[in-house]
């Protein structure tokens, strides 16, 4: 890996009138090579792309180019499309029937400056990843290694770049279809590295709503069902959605400030984007189905369909009207169960990292079963996404039978019929990754949907989950799962969210005046963490939180896991469905106590599995659990993971009656006076008495 680069210097934006000027001279002109130089040193090659460059300004509101730019100091990822590429690209535009603004496949052919403008900067924006100042350029060695894998940074464009490759180890893609030249690669220069792209970058500025209103007016194969249902259920406004505009005037002009942390200075997300995922039947299972995408009943067709398939529970209520565009109609329930609230790209639907037998080293080759459990879109339902080496793939409400015994592996020994899931095709040239800017659609091949059957089980096992699961906001802004070129800690790891009051960046995360947030993307770092992060929260802090929905009515526990240390503070809890009438559960939580306190009662395993069970129990009595058996860091042996760690603890926040279909709120307010005394939170679960106390099957210890 390359190691990251530290900048102790002062990137000044000088803002007059309308318009600011880039200090080059504070990020340092070199002498020695830079990228500008290299490319000036292959006219040949580049000299249209070198041109380009230096029209191209850095922001609407900059005076300087991107050319400028790259020949200072930083840490920058140019993929730089040669002369050729350059101008097949233009020929394409000039051969299009939607082009009406060039008379000629030139440059100097464009009727429409503007037009001009902006094509220009589609070349060169969606060419170059910035680092930053703290950051790292990549080199092929540190591209996501699953097909579809997105780069940790955007593009300048603020688009994200995904990454393709095919049995020939010397091809790679990028978007799909752009390759990567196989011999001019990984070009190391003073600021970065230089990639030669065989063809323009050029992803489509797409929303989700324009995408799906494409394939209807064209009657496009192959989503048009999908896109028929989303208009008649009235989404296409929302998922027309892209940036929060106030965010970004506020990030802009400074009004929202970073935290400088325990020697690390948490930054703020650049931007609040709007993210959607879409798992969608293909066109094809449906005609398989007796259901033609073009008919013009297709909406009646297909809600009759679901009527006569019982694709619903039996405790639902719903209508079966035309409105379709009724949160109640049973259509409406049906499709708003497809879509995510967040932006997934492929190599994050589940997030390897900690699961026994896996490792980074060679991600390819998974571990144990891993698992994901989040809120869809609408009404409050469950949804899981699931991986193992047996599901050939990322599978939705996969349900199979584990290994997991005090003596067992872990691993997936088997799946009954009917409980197998539905695999996500992201692998399937259908899947729409990169070519939408807020969503990610994948196929799916039969019918999705949160019946009897799906409910039962999700209520039948342990639903464990990151703590940043609950806020869809940092996976759509990358903000979870932060993969950067090295994985040496910076503060280009540490992310702050404003205090409520400011603004709201997630909703379903409350904070309060005095409540300083610090998230940590430990991604890559030897750490007992459940996905390799954790939140910290520090001051007098009063944090609230919206949970995952159940999936049917029972009792459950709601557990939270931390890694107790010194410093850490006191928490009073309050937990329920009324947002602002929470009730009080049980005594404050002290996060400092341990397997060293005699209350906590942990003990380490030993040869006697009775007796290691007793502890269990006992330990459970007490309102505390050990760390899962299956976190251990970076894929390391079980016996150097969270059950061995006396710090690793499960602490029961409360016992009981949850419903379904209504929203649950965590609060924890620190009860002490200290502001440096902090909250620390992994992950929670939420388990049913089913699960906890079945006389039959005891809980597992994985």
């Amino acid at each position: 890996m390359k190691a990251k680069l530290y900048v102790f210097v002062l990137v000044m934006l000088l803002f007059q009138a309308c318009t600011e000027q880039v200090d080059m001279s504070a990020r340092y002109v070199f002498i020695e090579k830079t990228a500008i130089d290299y490319l000036k040193g292959h006219p040949d090659t580049y000299s249209t792309y070198l041109d380009l460059l230096y029209r191209v300004p850095v922001s609407a509101v900059s005076e300087t180019t991107v050319g400028q730019l790259l020949s200072a100091r930083g840490n920058y990822t140019i993929f730089a499309p040669t002369n050729e590429a350059i101008q097949n690209y233009l020929d394409s535009l000039y051969a299009s029937d939607e082009t009406d603004y060039m008379t000629a496949a030139s440059w100097d052919a464009f009727t429409d400056s503007t037009k001009l403008d902006s094509i220009r900067a589609v070349v060169v924006k969606n060419s170059i990843i910035d680092g930053g100042d703290l950051g790292a350029a990549y080199t092929t060695h540190d591209f996501p290694v699953l097909n579809g894998g997105e780069f940790g940074t955007v593009s300048l464009n603020d688009h994200k770049l995904s990454v393709y490759y095919t049995d020939n180890p010397d091809e790679i893609f990028l978007n799909k279809d752009c390759p990567i030249n196989a011999k001019n690669r990984d070009i190391p220069v003073l600021n970065g590295y230089v990639h030669q792209m065989e063809k323009v970058i050029a992803p489509r500025d797409f929303s989700a709503s324009k995408y799906f209103r494409e394939i209807i007016d064209k009657q496009k194969d192959g989503y048009l069902v999908m896109a028929r249902c989303l208009e008649a259920c009235g989404l296409m406004d929302t998922l027309s959605a892209i940036r929060d505009e106030e965010y970004e005037m506020k990030y802009q002009r400074g009004e929202l400030k970073g935290w400088m942390s325990h020697d690390y200075f948490c930054q703020l997300p650049k931007h609040r984007l709007y993210g959607f995922t879409i798992f969608a039947e293909t066109d094809d299972f449906w005609r398989s189905v007796g259901i033609e995408p073009k008919d013009p009943e297709l909406l009646p067709k297909l809600q009759q369909w679901l009527i006569d398939n019982k694709q619903y529970a039996s405790d639902d209520t719903f209508t079966t009207g035309t409105d379709y565009d009724n949160e109640e109609n049973l259509l409406n329930q049906w499709i708003t169960y497809h879509v995510m609230p967040m932006r997934i790209p492929a190599d994050k639907l589940v997030i390897h990292h900690n699961e026994v037998g896996f490792t980074l080293s060679n991600p390819t080759v998974l571990g144990n079963p891993v698992m994901e459990y989040y809120a869809v879109y609408g009404k409050p339902r469950l949804i899981k996404f699931y991986e193992s080496k047996e599901s050939k793939g990322v599978s939705i409400n996969r349900f199979p039978i584990l290994d997991n015994g005090r003596r067992g592996t872990g691993k997936e020994i088997g799946c009954d019929a009917g409980k197998e899931g539905l695999h996500i095709g992201s692998d399937d040239t259908r899947a729409v990754l990169s070519e939408i800017v807020n969503c990610c659609v994948y196929p799916i091949y039969q019918p999705l949907c949160y019946d009897d059957e799906t409910k039962t089980n999700l209520q039948r096992e342990r639903i464990r989950f990151d703590v940043m699961a609950v806020c869809p906001e940092f996976m759509t802004n990358d903000i979870r799962k932060q993969v950067l070129p090295s994985f040496s800690l910076s503060d280009a790891d540490f992310y702050y969210m404003p205090q409520s009051q400011n603004y709201i960046y997630s909703p379903n995360l409350f904070l309060g005046d005095e409540t300083h947030f610090r998230y940590n993307n430990f991604y890559g770092c030897s750490v007992d963490n459940f996905q390799a992060d954790e939140l910290l929260v520090y001051g007098r802090y009063d944090i609230t939180m919206k949970m995952p929905p159940v999936p049917r009515r029972g009792t459950y526990e709601l557990r939270m896991g931390y890694l107790a240390m010194d410093g850490r503070g006191i928490a009073q809890c309050y937990f329920g469905s009324d947002l602002d009438n929470l009730p009080v559960q049980d005594i404050p939580l002290n996060m400092e106590i341990n397997g060293e306190w005699p209350i906590c009662g942990w003990e380490a395993d030993s040869e006697d599995d009775d007796y290691n069970s007793e502890i269990d129990k006992r330990m459970h009595t007490n309102g505390f659990m050990k760390g899962p058996l299956s976190v251990c860091p970076m894929g390391s042996s079980p016996t150097s993971g969270a059950r061995y760690d006396l710090r690793s603890i499960r602490r029961i926040i409360v016992k009981t009656t949850m419903e379904p279909g209504v929203d649950n709120y965590l609060r924890l307010k620190s009860v002490l006076e200290s502001r440096t005394k902090g909250l620390i939170i992994d992950y929670f679960e939420i388990v049913s008495k089913e699960v906890y106390d079945n006389p039959n099957t005891p809980e597992d210890i994985w």
